[in-house]
């Protein structure tokens, strides 16, 4: 995180592909920029805006107008007490982990368990106490040509009673899979068989913003915790998450966030109100954002093929998201080695290692992946292709 956030200002040539920015999409910067310019005319509006906290929960307005939208969308029974709003999707899952895992007041140790490693390397470092996260070790289903797919492995999904709940995201950054209906469900059962919550991540999913290249049915119930952000639908500035829950999971998040928070920012909530209420949100992300998303994904697979050649590798089928996930088996050297190697010569990916925490057993798998993100200036990405695939050819040359 330290090297995301200052290479560019040590070194403002570097090829960043290693974070989470989204691309630029001018279509729906303009869309913004219409919710935006109508508020700061409307000295009331305004005020609103800036001038006022909300409560802990988050703007009830807003809160309505989400769970409006919901029960149009898919029929799910909610109201404003379903919903909170958090400060970003990272502090929303801080307080949810530690709700349901860690140092309880039984005198017992809870744990977060992953069906499906890897998982978000931001999820890591969010518990209070040690063992914090357990990880089942996924099945790898091979694909046509260069791809394949992890899958949960049912087999080896074995949950003691420390696990105090589950935890995917979908679609998964940091590999872009996007777990199945039929995978969902089981994990639902699952879950419900241990009285314990699904949490679902769906920073990159839907409803919004919908960077989904796969079919996929959106699941929420009681037993279901799903939490959403606007950072991708290119809105990471405005810091905005969003809770859905059984009404006294709400309750008890929005005490905890009163605490750590005090309150959450408008402005976001605020141009997602705006959204709704002018039916826009479809189609700002079936008509811009998803399309975009695709696109860019199925040039950057081609760019790797392109650039790789004889060179072994394999790419996770890109189902969402925006990051490729590259596996080099055999890699001579670590993903943490190659990342220092690209970083010399200007370009930023992730190591893969990072993204198993909770796995007990040295995979060697582990050690031979990398994310690299491919939204930003797309000469730029070429440019870092092009480099990724000569460093990793030195590699297994043994140079």
């Amino acid at each position: 995180m330290d090297d995301l956030g200052t290479a560019l200002l040590l070194n403002p040539e570097m090829i960043m592909m290693g974070g989470g920015n989204p691309g630029r999409i001018p279509e729906a910067e303009a869309l913004f920029r219409e919710s935006l310019e109508g508020f700061l005319v409307d000295d009331r509006a305004r005020h609103e805006l800036l001038g006022q906290y909300q409560s802990p929960a988050g703007d009830l307005g807003f809160r309505k107008e989400m769970a409006a939208y919901l029960a149009r969308q898919y029929g799910w029974p909610l109201s404003e007490h379903n919903i909170a709003v958090s400060n970003g999707s990272q502090s929303a899952f801080f307080i949810l982990f530690n709700m349901f895992a860690g140092n309880m007041p039984d005198g017992s140790n809870r744990s977060i368990h992953l069906p499906l490693t890897p998982e978000y390397l931001g999820y890591a470092d969010c518990g209070l106490s040690d063992e914090f996260f357990s990880a089942t070790r996924p099945e790898i289903e091979w694909l046509e040509e260069d791809l394949f797919k992890y899958r949960v492995d049912f087999s080896r999904l074995n949950l003691d009673r420390q696990a105090g709940a589950l935890c995917v995201s979908r679609p998964t950054n940091p590999t872009g899979n996007v777990l199945t209906d039929e995978e969902v469900n089981h994990l639902d059962e699952l879950a419900k068989q241990r009285e314990i919550p699904l949490i679902i991540d769906g920073a990159y999913g839907l409803p919004f913003p919908n960077i989904l290249f796969a079919r996929a049915t959106p699941v929420w119930n009681e037993n279901t915790i799903l939490v959403l952000s606007l950072s991708k639908l290119g809105l990471p500035g405005v810091r905005t998450g969003i809770v859905i829950a059984r009404e006294d999971i709400i309750a008890a998040y929005a005490n905890a966030n009163g605490i750590v928070n005090l309150a959450c920012g408008n402005i976001g909530v605020s141009i997602a109100t705006d959204l709704f209420r002018r039916d826009r949100m479809a189609e700002l992300t079936g008509s811009l954002i998803t399309p975009f998303y695709h696109q860019r994904a199925q040039q950057a697979v081609g760019a790797f093929r392109n650039a790789f050649g004889d060179v072994p590798f394999r790419i996770h089928k890109p189902e969402g998201a925006f990051f490729l996930w590259l596996w080099f088996e055999g890699l001579p050297l670590s993903c943490q080695e190659l990342y220092e190697r690209l970083k010399k010569r200007g370009v930023l990916v992730v190591p893969g290692h990072h993204c198993f925490f909770g796995l007990k057993e040295d995979w060697p798998h582990r050690h031979e992946c990398i994310r690299v993100s491919y939204v930003q200036d797309q000469e730029k990405v070429r440019q870092g292709v092009a480099i990724i695939a000569e460093e990793v050819e030195k590699a297994y040359r043994g140079g």
